[in-house]
């Protein structure tokens, strides 16, 4: 799969510049409120001293990595303040990658198609393994793909395109395949606050050297434009990760920090399953608008992410213009997301108006 061109922006530009009204489900910003302890961090950073305004640790803010480390039941040592998640992703495939035993990446189909435009980068090669037609991953097929030239396996649960989420005996297995290929487990779980199932399993809960996690709280707390994620490495992968983390980007957004530091502090996990219900609300919406519409969808067990195929429309960049210009919706083509899913499109429940752009869609389509 090639992506040297990011597609999300180009769609979001294309939807915005429409010359009718359109309901917005392209990329995954929340539209729902951070946390008032968010704004209440913002707040109080603006009053404190400017010394305070100048760089912050290269690896982070040690109060905030304290404060992850221990709710992840890690060494504060181990964590490593990113600008996003995608950057702790890139800080991980680098490591994996850079250790010189192999040069493939095994990432699954669909993906998240930032995984293999990260691996064309990084000089990697890709390989991918199929999911079942509901996203759910079998790790006998990734077992069957790997080989000594694995660097690295890159998965991504709660899943964005699919919903998908893994479960304890498929993280185990995956971290098992790992080490016995001397790979290492990419584990993203960017989205592990919206576990919708109650199967979520992180990979921290492996005790091994052959897996590095990485999240971000864009999601978490509806801060997409903070740009504060981090990775967890084992103790023999920090010093180059912060090494190529310093060179690329110095360090993250101290304000940013700052801001997370109080909200996780102070954040009610109300706030949580509010939103974690919000989710299921708006998935019964869209999901049952579909059903009359005669779709095929999957139906996503975490995320905020529906994907659905309307007869043999394929799920292309010109068909999901098509859609916004015609039906007044935007969404993201499933070609964009690998080959399995070309006549599929990938729709974000970041809106209020769900029910209104599934019953758009059902119109365009009947």
């Amino acid at each position: 799969m090639n992506y040297e061109k990011p597609l999300f922006f180009e769609i979001m530009s294309y939807a915005v510049h429409a010359d009718r009204d359109v309901v917005d489900m392209v990329s995954g910003n929340p539209d729902w409120e951070p946390p008032e302890s968010l704004r209440e961090g913002l707040h109080e950073y603006a009053d404190l001293d400017s010394l305070q305004f100048q760089y912050p640790p290269s690896e982070g803010l040690r109060e905030l990595r304290e404060e992850i480390a221990a709710r992840r039941n890690v060494d504060e040592s181990q964590v490593v303040i990113t600008n996003g998640g995608c950057e702790a992703n890139y800080l991980a495939m680098a490591r994996a990658l850079e250790r010189g035993v192999g040069d493939e990446i095994i990432l699954t189909d669909p993906v998240y198609p930032y995984y293999p435009g990260k691996t064309d980068m990084l000089g990697g090669k890709q390989r991918f393994v199929d999911t079942a037609s509901d996203g759910t991953l079998d790790p006998a097929d990734v077992r069957a793909a790997a080989s000594d030239d694995t660097a690295a396996i890159v998965v991504n649960s709660p899943n964005n395109p699919t919903g998908a989420v893994y479960g304890e005996d498929v993280v185990r297995e995956l971290v098992a395949i790992a080490e016995a290929y001397d790979a290492i487990l990419v584990s993203d779980e960017v989205y592990d606050h919206y576990d919708l199932s109650g199967r979520f399993t992180s990979a921290l809960s492996v005790d091994s050297d052959h897996r590095i996690v990485t999240n971000s709280f864009s999601k978490t707390f509806a801060i997409t434009g903070f740009r504060v994620g981090y990775a967890i490495l084992p103790p023999e992968h920090v010093e180059a990760a912060k090494s190529r983390h310093m060179l690329v980007t110095i360090s993250a957004s101290r304000p940013a920090q700052y801001a997370v530091l109080h909200a996780l502090r102070e954040t009610d996990p109300a706030y949580y399953e509010a939103n974690r219900e919000l989710l299921r609300e708006r998935r019964e919406t869209f999901t049952d608008a579909l059903d009359a519409a005669g779709a095929e969808y999957s139906q996503p067990d975490g995320a905020f992410y529906v994907m659905a195929r309307f007869g043999d429309t394929p799920g292309s960049i010109e068909n999901t213009k098509r859609l916004i210009d015609e039906a007044g919706v935007a969404g993201m083509p499933g070609e964009a997301f690998g080959d399995s899913r070309s006549d599929w499109f990938r729709f974000a429940l970041v809106t209020p108006r769900v029910e209104e752009a599934a019953e758009r869609l059902a119109t365009y389509f009947s």
